[in-house]
C-alpha cells in the first residue's frame, strides 16, 4: 500500500459511501486512480471498512459549498480513530440523462437525489420535468437504466452515465458553477507530514471546560499568535445541550511555534483535545482565494 497522498501513485483500496458513479465514485477515479474502489452503502459502512482492514483509505465527503457540512460525518470522525491525511476537492457538475436514444423532448419526470434536484431548479423547470426524489444521484441513474423508461431523466454524474449507459441530453446543469464537495482521505494510520514548501492544514477535535468565557478563551490563542483558523464547528454529544464538542481547523502544522503555543493555551480551557490529522493543503484552496 503506497500512502502517498499528494500524487496519483497512491495504491490499494479505497472506500467511498454511494453506489458506482456516485460523486464520491467521480472524486476516487480522478484522484486516486490506481486505488481499487470499493463502494459503501454508507458512511459507517465506509468507516468500518477502513477499521477492519478492507479497505486502506476512505475518501469522505465533509462539506459543501451550497449545502455546508455533510450530516453525520463530525460525529463519526472522532468515533472512528481513523486518521485524515490528506483532502480533495471536486467541483461538481451535474448532467441530465436518459435512456439510449430517447427523444429529450418526450421526457416528463427528473429523478435523482433531493439536494441534486434542488441545485439543478433552473433547467428542470426550463424543460417542464417534474421532479422526483430518489435516495441518491447515481442510484437513480442506474434505476432508469434498469427500467429503460423512455419519458424518465435521471440526474447524475458523467461517470455515472458512463457506468450505466445512458445518454447525456444535458450537460453541466446545476444552477451554480462554484458547487464544490470537499472530501478529506482517512487511513489507520497517520500520513506522512506535509512537504516542508507545502501549505498544511491541522484538523483537531476538542471540548470546551465548563467555566464562564471557556470558548472565548480558548479562541485567544489563535489570535494572539495569528493562527489563521479557517473552520470552527460545534455539535452536541450523546443528544446533551450541556455537552459540545468543537471541529477546528487551522493553518500550520502543530510543530510551528505559532500552532504550538495556540494549542497549549487551548489546552488551559479544554477538558478533551485530539489532533485527527495533519495534511498538505489542496492547492484547489488558493484557487477559490483567487476567485
Amino acid at each position: 500500500m503506497n500512502t502517498q497522498t499528494n500524487s496519483a501513485d497512491m495504491t490499494g483500496v479505497i472506500a467511498f459511501q454511494g453506489e458506482k458513479g456516485a460523486y464520491s465514485h467521480l472524486a476516487c477515479a480522478k484522484y486516486f486512480p490506481n486505488c481499487k474502489v470499493s463502494p459503501c452503502a454508507t458512511f459507517e459502512d465506509a468507516f468500518d471498512a477502513i477499521e477492519t482492514a478492507k479497505a486502506d483509505f476512505g475518501l469522505i465527503p465533509i462539506e459543501n459549498s451550497l449545502a455546508g457540512r455533510v450530516a453525520d460525518i463530525h460525529h463519526l470522525l472522532p468515533e472512528s480513530g481513523l486518521h485524515i491525511i490528506g483532502e480533495r476537492f471536486l467541483p461538481i457538475r451535474h448532467q441530465l440523462l436518459a435512456r439510449k436514444g430517447a427523444d429529450p423532448r418526450g421526457l416528463k419526470t427528473a429523478h435523482s437525489h433531493a439536494m441534486a434536484l434542488g441545485q439543478c431548479r433552473r433547467v428542470v423547470r426550463e424543460l417542464g420535468l417534474l421532479p422526483v426524489v430518489e435516495a441518491d444521484t447515481a442510484g437513480s441513474a442506474r434505476r432508469l437504466a434498469d427500467s429503460g423508461a423512455e419519458t424518465e431523466a435521471a440526474i447524475a454524474s458523467e461517470l455515472a452515465a458512463e457506468i450505466y449507459g445512458l445518454d447525456i441530453v444535458r450537460a453541466n446543469i446545476e444552477d451554480a458553477g462554484h458547487n464544490t464537495t470537499r472530501f478529506v482521505v482517512m487511513s489507520r494510520t497517520p500520513g506522512a507530514p506535509p512537504p516542508p514548501d507545502a501549505d498544511a492544514v491541522t484538523s483537531f477535535i476538542f471540548r470546551v471546560r465548563n467555566i464562564p468565557a471557556a470558548l472565548y478563551k480558548a479562541m485567544g490563542g489563535f489570535a494572539t499568535n495569528g493562527v489563521n483558523m479557517t473552520k470552527l464547528e460545534s455539535y452536541q454529544l450523546n443528544g446533551a445541550f450541556t455537552a459540545t464538542q468543537f471541529y477546528a481547523e487551522v493553518e500550520g502544522r502543530p510543530e510551528d511555534v505559532s500552532v504550538r503555543l495556540a494549542l497549549e493555551e487551548l489546552g488551559f480551557f479544554t477538558s478533551h483535545m485530539r489532533i485527527l490529522g495533519v495534511y498538505a493543503a489542496d492547492p484547489y484552496r488558493k484557487k477559490g482565494e483567487a476567485d
